[in-house]
Parts: structure tokens; sequence; C-alpha cells
């Protein structure tokens, strides 16, 4: 099964040694937002970059036609 979109950021976190409340102060948030945000899975794609940066790592989504091969 795959993981959500905030369990691979517990797991990055973790890895890391960088704490919810770290993560927060560098995308400048609340910890208790970012919990909830993380809890509820919900982010936007303009988050999810934010995120990847504070925790120096590369963000990538997108979608690929499988007719056409094509990325959008």
């Amino acid at each position: 099964m795959p993981l959500s979109m905030g369990e691979k950021i517990k797991v990055i976190l973790g890895r890391r040694g960088i704490t919810l409340g770290e993560l927060a102060e560098k995308t400048g948030q609340s910890r208790q937002n970012l919990s909830n945000k993380m809890g509820r899975d919900n982010f936007s794609e303009k988050e999810l970059l934010e995120i990847a940066k504070a925790l120096d790592c590369t963000y990538h989504a997108g979608f690929t036609m499988n007719d056409t091969g094509e990325e959008v």
C-alpha cells in the first residue's frame, strides 16, 4: 500500500532529524496547522514544493497520458 504524502513527509523528517515544529517554522506556518494538514493529508502543490525545499528534497508531480506519453 502506498504511503500518503503526510507519511512520506514523516519518514523524511525522521531521516533528517527534523521535528514537525521545525518544519512548520521553516515553512512559515504554525505547528498545529501543519499537524492538521499532515493528519488530513491535505496539501496544495505549492505547500509541497515549500516543504520539499525546507527538507532539501526535490518534489515532482504530474500526469503522463498513457496513450501519447505526453506529460502535463
